[in-house]
C-alpha cells in the first residue's frame, strides 16, 4: 500500500487544499492529511479546530484521514509508513521554499520522496493567510473555502468584535 502524507497548517482548509487532496487520493492508496501544530505561526484556529474542519470535508475522500502532528514532518512520515510527501504549488514563488524543504526532507529521510503538484487554475492565488485577511475586513470568502470553514470563520470573527 502506497501511503502519502499531505502536510500543512490548514488554517483554514481551502478549496485549493481539497483540490490537491483529491488528486493525491487518485495517486495513492492512502492519504494522511497531516495538520501541523505550528505554534510559531500563531494559528487562527487551534489544531483541534483545524482537525475538525478538515475531517468534516473528508467524506468525499474515503482513502484519506487526518491527524495532527508536532515535530519534524519527516519523522511523522516515517512513523506512518509513508513513501511520499505531497505538496501543492500555487505559483512559481512557492517553488523555492518547497524545493528547499524537499531537499532537507530527502537528506533526513532519503527513502521518502516529495511530489509537488500544481493547484487547479483558479486556486493559484488563494492561500489560507489571504482568506483570513480578507475575511477579517468583511469580504465574502465563501467561494474559496468549504461551507463549514466559512461558517467557522464568520463565527470566530463575530466573537472577536
Amino acid at each position: 500500500m502506497r501511503v502519502c502524507i499531505y502536510p500543512g497548517t490548514f488554517d483554514p482548509v481551502t478549496h485549493g487544499h481539497l483540490d490537491v487532496l483529491e488528486r493525491a487520493c487518485r495517486m495513492f492508496d492512502r492519504v494522511i492529511v497531516a495538520i501541523a501544530e505550528n505554534r510559531d505561526k500563531q494559528p487562527f484556529f487551534s489544531a483541534e479546530e483545524r482537525l475538525k474542519l478538515v475531517n468534516e470535508n473528508l467524506a468525499d475522500y474515503p482513502t484519506a484521514t487526518a491527524q495532527v502532528f508536532d515535530g519534524l514532518l519527516i519523522d511523522f512520515a516515517k512513523a506512518q509508513g509513508a513513501s511520499v510527501i505531497i505538496r501543492g504549488l500555487r505559483a512559481v514563488s512557492d517553488f523555492e521554499f518547497e524545493f528547499q524543504m524537499a531537499n532537507m526532507n530527502r537528506h533526513l529521510g532519503p527513502e521518502i520522496e516529495t511530489t509537488l503538484v500544481m493547484t487547479k487554475e483558479g486556486y493559484n492565488y488563494t492561500s489560507s493567510t489571504l482568506v483570513k485577511q480578507v475575511a477579517e475586513y468583511g469580504a465574502d470568502v465563501s467561494e474559496f473555502v468549504p461551507a463549514n470553514v466559512y461558517a467557522a470563520l464568520k463565527h470566530r470573527l463575530e466573537e472577536s468584535t
